[in-house]
């Protein structure tokens, strides 16, 4: 005798649920989820058994309650049905009051602090003042500074009986200021050769990158110059038939255009024929 096998493939779920079976669990009170395992706004929610969305079969009616479920996805073999399936809905809330939970909800998590702890990096030893100094001046900044502290200090020139000065004083009879500022005239004047080198050097490359992305670029662009041409004049020659078609149309029925309509498509059609020309002048 032939006996029915039992179908164990997860069937379709149909639209409205009509069973009238009713889950052993409790029932569920919304406001006692947390505001993001719920949407009021479709009716679903996230089932606690299986923790997955599951629709609630007719929200409106006294006795709302989970639709039937499986706890594997669909069209997967040996599906289980979840325990939650049938279990009953308690909606204790409204859109709008479960919206304002969702806010505050997003609200508070954004406020947190991160807790990650940011260490400060070990700092090392500072540099000296003429290290500092002279990477950030030239030669001539630092002679022209030398010579303004020269005219301007006693003890760092030679002056005459009449008061003018002849010469910078020797580095030891000079002031501390004074001694600081010929020893950076003398440091950025030894390194000011290989400084304007190495600066040739870095305009040198940045010349030879910029000349390489042009180049680049070219042959990229007339890899594919041709294609986007063509996908261009193909595009306004759409347009131009659409246009030219509404402006004339084939049906006697079609609704008449008034004259400032045909002017608007007129001029829309000028436009595209001379973009259409320019391509093809390409």
């Amino acid at each position: 005798m032939l006996t029915r096998t039992r179908d164990l493939t997860a069937q379709k779920r149909s639209r409205r649920v009509r069973s009238r079976a009713v889950s052993t669990l409790p029932p569920l009170v919304v406001s006692t989820l947390k505001p993001h395992e719920v949407d009021l706004a479709y009716s679903t929610l996230v089932c606690p058994t299986c923790r997955t969305w599951v629709p609630i079969s007719a929200p409106h009616s006294p006795r709302p309650k989970l639709v039937p479920h499986h706890t594997e996805k669909a069209g997967s073999d040996d599906p289980v049905r979840c325990p939650g399936s049938h279990r009953l809905v308690s909606i204790n809330l409204t859109v709008d009051q479960w919206f304002q939970r969702l806010e505050e909800g997003l609200s508070q998590t954004d406020g947190r602090r991160s807790p990650r702890v940011l260490r400060k990096p070990t700092l090392g030893p500072p540099p000296a003042v003429m290290q500092i100094v002279g990477g950030a001046m030239d030669d001539k900044t630092a002679r022209k500074l030398d010579e303004a502290h020269v005219r301007g200090c006693s003890a760092c020139s030679v002056m005459d009986d009449e008061g003018k000065i002849l010469r910078a004083a020797d580095i030891t009879s000079r002031c501390a200021d004074g001694r600081r500022l010929a020893q950076l005239a003398a440091h950025t004047t030894r390194l000011a050769p290989a400084r304007r080198k190495a600066q040739l050097d870095r305009e040198d490359v940045n010349d030879r990158r910029a000349w390489a992305h042009r180049l680049l670029h070219q042959q990229q662009w007339s890899r594919h110059a041709q294609a986007v041409g063509h996908a261009d004049t193909q595009r306004i020659e759409d347009v131009l038939a659409a246009l030219i078609q509404t402006l004339n149309p084939h049906k006697v029925e079609a609704p008449q255009l008034t004259a400032w309509e045909r002017a608007d498509l007129m001029s829309a059609i000028t436009l595209l024929a001379t973009q259409k020309e320019q391509l093809q002048r390409r």
